[in-house]
């Protein structure tokens, strides 16, 4: 019988081993990660499906369940993610890849995240695809604009298909396709995007009329939302969404063109509101 040492839990022969270099916690892993795939892979040898399963309900069940038992799934490190900048069209292509699939515009540091690159990478590699999008002389090469563009809004970007060829991609989705907001509700949309937050009152007090219509279109369009009510009269406030500047290609409210001077100022409707 082998001596164990009395201050350690291991016998001769594992010292032996040890020392021999023959064994590494690396292969014990891989040992211990091909014995469960073993089990796995075996799973299925265990038990055998029933001849008659309404007469054998519990040996049907239990070889329902171990049909459906999946094998361990390993999740990568970011260590095991090669570079992406060693793929083909490197950065570029990636940031590409990812903005056509995304439903929003995508942060810069999220793009960074995702790629992991640093954020001053993912920003020159989206001022080249921004350059090349639009076209660009290089000596005496002249390279046309593309059929998409990239345009940072709401914050993010995105790429969407070029606006000088809307009539044509209007023909292959067809006019019907898009339905256009009525003109009262347009009218409620600039009066909250310009004075924002406001309430259903405020906006009736500047259209001269009932404004539920009009606001839960909106809301439905997810071009608005509800927001923290009013301090005095705690009525329901509402301001614009981040799809509401990406549907008029804006990256914030600052850039709105200055016409909220001219919309009348809440102390004047007072009186104009309190039928509403």
């Amino acid at each position: 019988m082998s001596e164990r040492s009395e201050e350690y839990d291991y016998t001769a022969e594992d010292l032996a081993l040890l020392t021999s270099g023959a064994w590494s916690p690396d292969t014990e892993d891989h040992d211990h990660n091909n014995a469960e795939q073993r089990s796995f892979d075996n799973a299925d040898k265990s038990v055998q499906a029933p001849e008659n399963p309404w007469e054998e309900p519990e040996k049907a069940e239990e070889y329902a369940a171990q049909k459906t038992r999946q094998k361990p799934v390993v999740l990568l490190n970011d260590e095991d993610i090669p570079s992406v900048e060693l793929q083909p069209g490197g950065t570029k292509a990636a940031i590409e890849a990812i903005l056509l699939i995304a439903h929003k515009p995508v942060r810069t540091r999220e793009l960074s995240e995702a790629l992991l690159l640093p954020e001053d990478v993912i920003e020159s590699a989206l001022d080249q695809l921004y350059r090349e999008y639009n076209g660009y002389v290089e000596q005496d090469t002249v390279h046309e604009p593309r059929g998409l563009e990239l345009r940072r809004v709401a914050g993010g970007w995105r790429i969407y298909s070029r606006s000088d060829f809307s009539p044509w991609v209007g023909r292959f989705i067809g006019s019907k396709a898009n339905s256009k907001l009525p003109k009262a509700v347009m009218e409620t949309l600039a009066i909250i995007a310009y004075q924002q937050p406001v309430t259903r009152a405020y906006i009736a007090g500047v259209r001269g009329t009932n404004a539920d219509s009009a606001v839960r279109t909106l809301l439905q369009r997810e071009l608005i939302v509800e927001t923290t009510p009013e301090p005095q009269t705690r009525a329901q406030q509402y301001i614009t969404t981040e799809l509401f500047l990406e549907k008029i290609g804006l990256d914030s409210l600052d850039e709105l063109p200055p016409l909220a001077p001219y919309l009348p100022d809440e102390n004047d409707l007072e009186i104009a509101t309190e039928n509403f």
